[in-house]
Order: C-alpha cells, then sequence, then structure tokens
C-alpha cells in the first residue's frame, strides 16, 4: 500500500504504486475530506429541512432570508433547484454522506484501488462543473444568494482540488518527467489555487449586487 504525505499539498511526490496495489492517504489529506464533506453534508442537510418546510408551507421563509439578494428562498423556488426532479439538496445528502464515509476510511488506514480513485476524480470534477453551473445561475438568472448554497460551493472546489493533487502525487493519474516540476510546484503553493477561486467569486458577487452592496455604504 502506498499513502499520500501527511499534508494535503505537501510537494513531494512518491513513487507511483504499481497499477494493481491499493493506494491510502495521509492523515492531513483524510482528516480535510472527512471534516469538508461534513461540512457540506450539514449545509445540505438544512437545505433540505428548508425546502421540506417550503413544500409543506409555500409560505414559509427560511431563516436564511437575510435581505433581497441573500434569500435562500428565492433560490429553492426556482426551476435551478430541482435540476434533475428533485431537490438538488438531496444530491449533496448523498454525495457528501460518502465523501464522509471516504474520509473516515482513510483516516482509519483504508486504502482503495486506482479505479476507486479515478471514480471519486470523476465525481469530484462533475461536482465542480454543477457547482460552476449553479454558480452562474444564481448571479445571472435567479438574481439571489443561498448562504447554505455557498458553503457548498466551499467545500465543492477544494475537495476536486485536493483530491486532483493526490492523484496526481500518488501516481493514480499518470506525470511525465517534465510535468513533475508543475505538479510539485502546484503542491508547494497548494492553498493558492482555492484562494484565488474564492476571491474570483468574490469580485463576481460584489460586481453582480453592487446596486444594493453600495447603498449599504
Amino acid at each position: 500500500m502506498t499513502a499520500s504525505t501527511a499534508l494535503p499539498g505537501s510537494p513531494s511526490l512518491p513513487a507511483p504504486a504499481p497499477a494493481s496495489a491499493p493506494i491510502g492517504a495521509g492523515r492531513g489529506f483524510s482528516l480535510f475530506v472527512l471534516f469538508t464533506a461534513l461540512i457540506g453534508l450539514a449545509a445540505s442537510a438544512v437545505l433540505t429541512f428548508d425546502k421540506l418546510r417550503i413544500l409543506e408551507d409555500p409560505s414559509y421563509i427560511p431563516s436564511c432570508n437575510l435581505n433581497p439578494v441573500i434569500s435562500c428562498g428565492s433560490v429553492m423556488r426556482t426551476d435551478q433547484a430541482e435540476v434533475f426532479g428533485f431537490p438538488n439538496p438531496l444530491l449533496g445528502l448523498a454525495a457528501f454522506g460518502a465523501l464522509a464515509a471516504v474520509g473516515a476510511g482513510l483516516l482509519a488506514g483504508a486504502a482503495y484501488r486506482r479505479w476507486f480513485w479515478l471514480g471519486l476524480q470523476a465525481g469530484t470534477l462533475l461536482g465542480v462543473g454543477f457547482v460552476h453551473w449553479l454558480i452562474d445561475q444564481a448571479l445571472y438568472d435567479i438574481g439571489a444568494l443561498c448562504p447554505y448554497c455557498m458553503v457548498v460551493w466551499a467545500a465543492v472546489v477544494p475537495l476536486f482540488w485536493y483530491t486532483t493533487l493526490h492523484n496526481l502525487r500518488s501516481g493514480v493519474i499518470p506525470v511525465g518527467p517534465r510535468l513533475r516540476p508543475v505538479v510539485r510546484e502546484a503542491a508547494r503553493y497548494h492553498w493558492a489555487l482555492p484562494v484565488l477561486w474564492a476571491a474570483v467569486i468574490a469580485l463576481l458577487i460584489l460586481n453582480r449586487f453592487w446596486f444594493y452592496w453600495s447603498t449599504l455604504l
């Protein structure tokens, strides 16, 4: 069994494991997956509860309805909140619940085959793509923000990024000699992409709703 280094973004690159060898993860990455998944799970649970209350009573006002921009109810009542015919938070309950189980297993010393890690990579890629579509819809179509949805956004992107780094460093995703220095530097400054992503989203929100924020100054 091979394992990643202790920290999620440690710059060292261990030798790739044989294709058939189970691959584990270091304590830092395992804890990150577990706690981030639990945060996303909690946000999804709150969203599910509020959505059920709205279905029972259309006049119900969620506690996170704070102003014309920060308004969960406005988001939950849209078609985008039920993309697949059922409330989106149910996807979060299933996905984050599974990720929490994966994180707990890794923390306990579990190791998984390459196909599992590739499946996790595909799942987090789909998740980050869906999240960015929801961001676009919230900003430019719905015109309102849901705080708990933003918690989910903030959980999915780092999960995708650190899963990718783990798979690159552990050999799940093959890295040629020319790209190994790039991966090493990406791991060294692993915090840079999540911080940049958050800054870009914050600027988009600031720009989109400046008409409202400016009235608060």
